[in-house]
């Protein structure tokens, strides 16, 4: 995920002020202007004239970039790149840094390679469209793929530690984290939205299974729900599978009784079942294919939720190809 540096030079208080309430991971600014900045906030704060910007007219452009970048120097590509010779340098750095102008830019930057360049410098005419860079490059991810799921079993089964993950994010209906007993199969488990007459609605809070679960994060990789953490980032799903990133603001982890919900796939290559341990109480809910959130109490066999199908296979959360089976 890129991150993203707002430039001002000439320096413009107010913009630097408006950058950082935005969301930028650092600011750019004339070297005099550093201090300065650096006493508004805890992010990185470089100086302009220790910047190496190259604009990409020919091959000898793109070759002084890769030597200089290799040489551990702050290369960024100026406004007017182009795609091909910024792939060739993201296929030998992982350190190119690239100017954009307004969010199409940013956009296009934030993707190339499906990986996008490491930082954006969002240029002051763009200012008017940085919060939507940021909450568009930093904050949103890839597109989950998401099927429907034939509840098949809801089961009590006695006292077991469960995981409440509480973000810094209020979200919405239809939003929650792909969790599951399997990284193979994972369930969208509803966020703690909706009301009853017993318990306020929590809208920072998913709780999320049993400690021993796995959820999906960000950039491809899962983690055990009993390894989360305060200031960790993890993947938010909504029902149509748009995905974005929450930041842990704390995880509870207590001892609750606890249902096992399994569900069924059909899938091109023959049916797929699966399993997840969710606390057994009315606020905890499962996701319908439009979005309505199922609480677990009222759910069953025949019921259509929202699942995740992958292939099995990790390793410290990492994807591995091997053979392995989960039940």
């Amino acid at each position: 995920m890129a991150q993203i540096y707002f430039c001002c030079s000439p320096f413009d208080k107010v913009e630097v002020t408006l950058a950082l309430e935005s969301g930028v991971d650092g600011v750019i600014v004339p070297r005099d202007h550093v201090e300065q900045v650096a006493a508004l906030s805890r992010c990185p704060v470089w100086a302009y004239d220790d910047l190496h910007v190259i604009k990409l007219t020919c091959k000898a452009d793109e070759e002084e970039a890769l030597a200089r970048l290799r040489q551990g120097e702050r290369v960024v590509l100026a406004r007017g790149w182009e795609v091909i010779p910024v792939e060739n340098l993201l296929a030998q750095s992982e350190a190119v840094l690239a100017e954009v102008g307004n969010l199409e830019e940013a956009r296009l930057a934030a993707g190339i390679l499906q990986r996008g360049v490491a930082g954006i410098v969002v240029l002051p005419e763009a200012m008017d469209e940085l919060k939507g860079i940021v909450a568009q490059c930093k904050l949103a991810q890839e597109q989950e793929c998401l099927v429907p799921g034939v509840i098949t079993r809801v089961e009590p089964v006695g006292l077991g530690h469960r995981v409440c993950a509480d973000t810094l994010s209020l979200l919405q209906r239809g939003q929650g984290m792909l969790v599951g007993n399997s990284s193979a199969f994972t369930f969208l488990v509803h966020a703690e939205t909706e009301h009853n007459e017993y318990v306020a609605a929590r809208p920072f809070r998913i709780n999320a299974g049993a400690v021993h679960a796995y959820t999906r994060l960000p950039h491809d990789k899962t983690t055990y729900l009993g390894e989360l953490r305060a200031g960790q980032e993890v993947l938010i799903v909504d029902a149509v599978g748009r995905s974005s990133l929450a930041i842990l603001g704390r995880v509870k982890i207590e001892i609750r009784p606890m249902l096992l919900i399994e569900a069924r796939v059909e899938c091109k290559d023959g049916v797929k079942t699966g399993t997840v341990f969710l606390q057994n109480a009315e606020t905890i809910r499962l996701t319908a294919p439009d979005g309505t959130p199922l609480s677990v109490v009222g759910i069953k066999p025949g019921d259509t939720v929202l699942c995740r199908i992958d292939e099995a296979g990790r390793h410290f959360g990492m994807r591995v190809r091997e053979d392995i089976q989960e039940v």
